[in-house]
């Protein structure tokens, strides 16, 4: 099959959240603080994890290829909204807009497999305690994190590329934020076939291996969990994995309900807001999640801002 652009168009129209101009102010303000607040939240991890030793484990090792995932998925998508809310242009050229749906695929990507990675860890952390260290050795984790990487990219630019062969006619507005690719296709003249089924079978095979094998994890962490005496081990061991379900079911959950979204209405207003539980409410929430709880990330976080360790009243309770 030959990948050949035969569109007749230069440029895409973004339609975004709303066409009313008196909104868009109040859309750029509210969608300029959740970006700052999503890049901020994720780089003060990075920056807590890399400055403090004892976190240097492959847990937050994970989180923080978890946070940098969260800042580029962000980055994908929110600043060119704020440039077309700002200056009122909503055109996207051509290569742009497949551009922005591949990094998205890609990135989204990277973030199910982190997930299914993260689970991973924790179950050797669980039911492996005496070989975790072993097992979880430097080289495996950056090999993790580099085979996501390299299997996310694929899986993005075989969709990439089978945009390509498609042909464009005179209707090039997207009813969304950011150039969604279920959405481009369904701009196409051309037949698309085999975009759509290589998108509904090639995206449920992708995540549903990660979901697969985050299920696999927890099930074996369960019953680990279970066999132990120790009512306090069973609480230790439950509330290590508290923040990373709560991650997980955030993910998946926006992702699915958007999902729903577009299958079920054909409301552009009602897609583009569930777009923006999906791919902008979960990255912004991380950050919150990982440190609502967890003493040592408060810890350091304290350590990186003020130079002074923080102290947890009522035991953290």
């Amino acid at each position: 099959m030959k990948f050949k652009n035969r569109t007749a168009v230069s440029e895409f129209l973004l339609v975004g959240l709303t066409d009313d101009p008196e909104l868009q102010p109040l859309i750029f303000i509210l969608f300029l603080s959740m970006y700052l607040v999503t890049v901020l939240g994720n780089l003060l991890i990075i920056l807590a994890v890399a400055s403090d030793s004892h976190l240097h484990t492959p847990m937050y090792f994970f989180l923080s290829s978890l946070s940098f995932t969260d800042i580029c998925i962000s980055t994908s998508t929110i600043p060119k909204m704020l440039v077309n809310a700002q200056t009122q242009d909503r055109s996207v050229t051509y290569t742009g807009c497949l551009s922005q749906s591949t990094f998205v695929l890609t990135f989204a990507g990277v973030e199910s497999c982190l997930l299914a990675v993260m689970a991973y860890d924790r179950y050797v952390a669980i039911c492996h305690p005496l070989r975790y260290t072993v097992i979880m050795s430097p080289y495996l984790r950056v090999l993790l994190f580099l085979l996501s990487l390299l299997i996310s990219t694929v899986h993005a630019l075989l969709h990439g590329l089978m945009a390509l062969r498609l042909s464009f006619c005179a209707n090039v507005e997207i009813p969304h934020f950011f150039c969604e690719l279920s959405q481009v296709n369904k701009l196409a003249c051309s037949d698309i076939f085999i975009n759509t089924l290589l998108i509904y079978s090639a995206v449920n095979i992708f995540f549903g291996v990660s979901i697969a094998g985050i299920i696999f994890s927890y099930t074996r962490i369960v019953f680990s969990i279970l066999r132990m005496s120790s009512v306090e081990g069973r609480y230790k061991a439950f509330s290590t994995c508290g923040s990373h379900l709560s991650v997980v079911f955030l993910f998946y959950g926006t992702g699915f309900g958007g999902y729903l979204s577009s299958a079920v209405t054909d409301s552009s207003t009602e897609n583009a807001v569930a777009s923006v539980m999906y791919i902008v409410v979960p990255q912004m929430m991380n950050p919150f999640i990982y440190t609502l709880r967890n003493k040592e990330m408060k810890t350091a976080l304290s350590l990186l801002i003020t130079g002074k360790p923080f102290k947890c009243l009522y035991h953290c309770l």
